[in-house]
């Protein structure tokens, strides 16, 4: 048994009994400097230990007997000594404070703006020595550093749209507006930018704390749940958004209030990502509070600022307004000026200012019939309007993109009408007599309906073949001229020019290669005769349209993008899911039939050539030679060479058309392989005739006249194109490709 050699143990034991003394000197300690001295000490009874060292006072579990007046008065004296830190000199902070709380201390940036790849959004101004020491430490601005976990995957062009939009956010650009636009075209990230800008100014500012408290992102419905994921995609848990898709009246609007009684540092969920329907219908319960900032997705539907969308999310209490839009510029300047107004309202005066000073002459200079007076006065204010607009607008076009994505090839592809179709075309212009309404290059109510059946015609006879049937007003006696026993319940491809060459491009995809195609037309009834030919052909699809679920849309787009997906063709409704999908797992996109709007065929044209793709794309635009489809296409080319003005800063766009030639809608051209081609002044013919290679000297600088034709070598690149060509198929083909910027032969 071991026992202590403590010295008061050791007198214990001493005092004790004789049994104990012979245990002792049995008992051999192990031995020791330390435990031989004590020993030694033990046995002299002498003790070497310092003097100055007291004693140990006895303790008593007998606690002293005090009056309740010492009592008290020993209580007082103890409260009333102040807590002091044991701390020579120590100066500190001793107020009480709430535990996890950062100790107060110097003002800094919430990141290191001197990390190699920080992205600083602002920089203090420099202080020479004597002003930093008037300067009060507690008010010092400090720097606002990108969350290195985004400014990381930043793209170069990316960065340069951050800083762009909290300048503009945070009045820096403009003194008083805190509007802009972000116009860069489909693919270059949009999206990630925003959400860049809304987590910088939801965690910091130059005041060292957060610009603001909640934002609001107001989207097409399918994209809802798209930004949901993307704000999980990039800050991986860190802030949790609020999301409404559906549900009743009431839970929306409690959960709306819910977002809007947030306050304070650390707002819950401080992100609402709404629909554009939605907001309008519960718009009172959001103008209630305040926002710091509002994010308009696809912003160019509000192009008319007197539709109820417009004017619910004017009426909003925030003053920092961003509007996304790959196309600002749709019909007119008109809409133009509504999307500016929304973020920088005043900037350009009203709406009738704006159409006095800068619509009606820069269009009548863009006119081909204009005289040099009326063009010269069109430029100057168009470079006025320009000068304006690009403090608040920035704009990149997507040959961006070719630094980091597959070569892409846009063909216009111009089908020649199958007889049936030319007798039914013809037939209709004699009866229905549309030119005769059709005044002054605008198109009357009456007129809508002969327009739509002409297409319709284009795309396929099946869909004109009730109103045959029933004898309305253009196909009356039209019934004889299709084939004896026609049933619209199967397709006939062979009836349709377009459909035989779609025909021919799905045969010759799906033997040749593991490519998938997205179909896209403008009418559901078109997506009908595509379900009837894949069934035909045994193909295996998808189809979203506006009678599909939110969520059932973001189910079908990442199933059909997985590589493991059996599913060869998504087919598209351009007005339900044109806008925002990325459909990366396809790399070929067939363009059926034409819009008006040249926006919603760019942005349906742009939903495979995205981050992410890894094949060479190709883009099929089919258009009905001699038809009102190519009227449309040029009256495309007019828009678009508007835009390239106004928001793309191009002065040498081609004046190609004139309004006068715009009016001439319902004509039949039978002669032509392409009255666009016609029209288009193309730099690759001499004499009318198109011939291979291009000839010497020719300069391709615009657009429109980056075109081919299908005898050329770089045009037959496509094998799809080619093997249907040499099948005999009855077209012909433009081609622009964006390979030049690849510098690829």
């Amino acid at each position: 048994q071991r026992r202590s050699l403590a010295p008061s143990q050791l007198a214990k034991r001493k005092a004790g009994d004789e049994d104990e003394e012979e245990e002792e000197e049995d008992w051999q300690p192990p031995t020791g400097r330390k435990r031989q001295k004590a020993a030694a000490e033990a046995e002299s009874g002498e003790c070497y230990r310092s003097p100055f060292r007291k004693p140990l006072a006895p303790l008593t579990n007998r606690p002293q007997c005090l009056d309740s007046s010492q009592h008290e008065a020993f209580i007082r004296s103890i409260l009333s000594k102040p807590f002091k830190v044991p701390i020579p000199n120590y100066k500190g902070p001793l107020g009480l404070r709430s535990l996890g709380v950062k100790r107060a201390g110097l003002r800094g940036p919430l990141h290191d703006p001197f990390e190699e790849g920080a992205l600083v959004l602002y920089e203090p101004p420099v202080l020479s020595a004597h002003d930093q020491l008037k300067i009060d430490k507690d008010k010092a601005p400090v720097h606002v550093v990108v969350d290195p976990v985004l400014s990381r995957v930043l793209r170069p062009h990316q960065r340069e749209g951050v800083k762009f939009l909290w300048d503009c956010v945070t009045s820096r650009r403009i003194p008083g507006s805190h509007g802009c636009i972000m116009a860069d075209e489909m693919g270059l990230g949009k999206t990630l930018q925003c959400i860049t800008l809304m987590w910088t100014l939801l965690r910091q500012s130059p005041d060292c704390k957060p610009e603001i408290e909640k934002a609001v992102v107001v989207s097409p419905s399918s994209l809802v749940r798209n930004w949901y994921n993307e704000v999980e995609k990039w800050l991986g848990g860190r802030i949790q958004p609020l999301a409404i898709d559906g549900g009743s009246k009431e839970e929306i609007d409690r959960k709306l209030a819910g977002f809007m009684n947030q306050h304070g540092r650390r707002v819950p969920s401080p992100i609402l990502i709404i629909s554009y329907e939605t907001f309008r219908l519960h718009a009172e319960v959001l103008q209630k509070g305040t926002v710091g900032l509002v994010i308009c997705d696809e912003g160019h539907r509000l192009k008319n600022s007197e539709n109820q969308t417009y004017q619910a999310l004017n009426s909003l209490n925030t003053p920092r307004r961003v509007l996304i839009s790959g196309t600002p510029i749709q019909n007119d300047l008109l809409e133009y000026f509504s999307l500016v107004h929304f973020v920088n309202s005043g900037i350009l005066g009203t709406a009738q200012e704006f159409k006095r000073h800068f619509e009606m002459p820069i269009l009548k200079g863009r006119d081909a019939d204009a005289s040099e007076a009326e063009r010269h006065k069109g430029e100057e204010r168009l470079k006025e309007l320009i000068s304006i607009v690009n403090r608040c607008l920035i704009r990149r076009t997507s040959d961006i993109l070719s630094k980091y994505l597959p070569v892409k090839i846009e063909q216009v592809v111009c089908c020649r009408l199958t007889p049936l179709q030319t007798e039914l075309y013809k037939n209709f212009l004699k009866q229905a007599k549309p030119v005769e309404e059709l005044k002054e290059g605008k198109i009357s109510v009456s007129s809508l309906s002969s327009i739509t059946s002409l297409k319709k015609l284009c795309n396929h006879p099946a869909l004109i073949y009730d109103k045959c049937v029933e004898e309305e007003e253009g196909f009356i006696g039209a019934l004889g001229l299709f084939p004896s026993g026609y049933s619209t319940k199967s397709v006939e491809p062979q009836l349709s020019g377009k459909m035989l060459v779609l025909d021919y491009i799905l045969a010759v995809t799906k033997s040749t290669s593991n490519d998938k195609v997205v179909l896209v037309s403008n009418y559901t009834q078109t997506l009908d005769l595509f379900e009837k030919l894949c069934r035909s052909r045994r193909y295996l699809y998808v189809r979203l349209d506006g009678t599909m679920s939110i969520k059932k849309r973001a189910k079908i787009v990442e199933r059909f993008n997985s590589p493991s997906s059996p599913e060869f063709i998504f087919m598209l409704s351009s007005k339900a899911g044109g806008c925002g999908l990325n459909l990366i797992g396809a790399n070929r996109l067939v363009m059926f039939d034409p819009d008006w709007n040249p926006a919603n065929d760019e942005q349906a044209m742009a939903r495979v050539w995205r981050d992410g793709q890894k094949k060479m794309c190709y883009i099929y635009r089919l258009l009905s030679t001699g038809t009102i489809e190519e009227k449309i296409f040029q009256r495309q080319t007019h828009k678009k060479a508007l835009s390239s003005c106004v928001v793309d800063e191009e002065q040498d766009v081609e004046r190609h058309f004139s309004l006068g030639e715009l009016k001439e809608l319902f004509t039949l051209n039978e002669t032509t392989t392409s009255d666009t081609h016609d029209k288009i002044k193309c730099r690759r013919c001499v004499n009318g005739h198109q011939v291979r290679p291009p000839p010497a000297g020719s300069d391709c600088t615009s657009d429109l006249s980056q075109w081919q034709h299908c005898a050329d070598r770089r045009g037959l690149q496509d094998p799809v194109l080619r093997a249907a060509w040499e099948a005999a198929v009855t077209f012909t083909f433009h081609h622009h490709s964006h390979e030049e910027q690849r510098g690829i032969p």
